[in-house]
């Protein structure tokens, strides 16, 4: 079998990627076929998120310690 892991786009660097990802924004919206979010399918969707990233409880601890360095280096209390 090949070794597939070095094609496409997922193969490329994020920066490059996130660079792809935005002319193609930019084109839809110039073509007048992307969607635009209404408030309430933003509120929605971050809901879902934040409800899909907090079952992830290493996650959670991970980003609250994160927190608390940020918090203590700023002098903080």
């Amino acid at each position: 079998m090949t070794d597939k892991s070095k094609r496409g786009f997922a193969s490329m660097d994020e920066d490059k990627q996130r660079e792809i990802a935005s002319q193609g924004g930019k084109a839809a919206h110039e073509q007048g076929t992307a969607h635009e979010f209404t408030s309430e399918e933003a509120k929605e969707a971050g809901r879902k998120g934040g409800e899909t990233v907090s079952q992830d409880r290493e996650h959670m601890s991970d980003i609250g310690r994160e927190g608390g360095k940020s918090s203590r280096k700023k002098g903080n209390k």
